[in-house]
């Protein structure tokens, strides 16, 4: 398995590939990789010749700077279990802040068209600029074919796609499912930390955003986010910070339901100081 540490030698091997008219995909992470990582990179390896999988702790994304020093860096374990996967047709790019930013490390500013705005920005200043930053520069380098993000951060797979039009970046932005472990949790890196007791309550989560879908065919958005909500305010470990119905394409908090619009449920939950995001399609 081939491993870069910077984008000098990345950029000789995919300028070598790309003269062999091989496709590539790609796959950005922050590490602590898990079955969800895999899922991505398994779509990105039936469609491309390799896949390029990037693992970088982007400082510019973080408005919380202890969520940055805890976040999890498990390179060794990353790449053990990315040989599980393919040794051959999978590509590690692990650089050093300084090899993406230079000497300063800043977010630029980016208009999504009023997506980066909702939900999500609302409640994490500056986060959407350290996306696209960080995902303009790895697109940049790595100059795939096709990239593949997960639905669960779904708010952030609509901006790097409006990302990719408005900056008319020569790639295809796929999205995927989102991977789930076995009673429901959506998987993330941020699971590995959460204490047994929270780890056990957190599928309550996914089990209230089901029953969400259930009733918001029959109920208004408004009814169905107040039922969220006391469910919530009864739970004895799990804190509800946001959950909000929202038109899929817009991400505008939705006033009155329409058959013709296609909607989505949000839901941002503190399971003691672990921040965890879900999303489910209503219709």
């Amino acid at each position: 398995m081939k491993i870069f540490k910077n984008k000098t030698d990345l950029i000789a091997h995919v300028d070598q590939l790309k003269s062999e008219e091989k496709t590539l995909g790609f796959v950005p992470t922050m590490g602590a990789l898990h079955q969800g990582h895999a899922s991505l990179i398994i779509e990105g390896l039936k469609h491309n010749t390799s896949v390029v999988v990037s693992i970088f702790v982007n400082p510019t994304q973080f408005d919380n700077q202890e969520d940055l020093i805890k976040y999890p860096r498990t390179l060794d374990s990353d790449v053990a279990l990315l040989k599980d996967i393919s040794e051959e047709r999978i590509i590690v790019y692990a650089p050093t802040v300084e090899d993406i930013y230079g000497a300063e490390v800043s977010s630029n500013s980016f208009s999504y068209d009023g997506l980066e705005h909702e939900m999500e920005g609302k409640f994490r200043d500056g986060h959407f600029d350290g996306v696209g930053t960080i995902v303009k520069r790895l697109f940049e380098i790595v100059r795939p074919d096709n990239s593949y993000f997960g639905e669960k951060d779904f708010q952030q797979l609509m901006i790097i796609k409006k990302l990719v039009e408005k900056y008319q970046i020569p790639v295809k932005v796929n999205g995927c499912k989102i991977y789930r472990a076995k009673d429901g949790l959506a998987m993330s890196s941020r699971n590995t930390r959460l204490k047994p007791e929270y780890r056990a309550a957190a599928p309550f989560i996914y089990k209230t955003l089901k029953t969400a879908k259930e009733k918001f065919g029959t109920k208004s958005a408004n009814m169905v986010t107040e039922w969220v909500e006391k469910e919530f305010a009864k739970h004895e470990l799990l804190e509800l910070e946001y959950f909000i119905i929202a038109d899929a394409k817009t991400l505008k908090t939705v006033k009155r339901k329409s058959n013709k619009k296609a909607y989505r449920a949000f839901i941002a939950v503190y399971a003691d100081d672990i921040r965890l995001i879900d999303n489910i399609a209503l219709n």
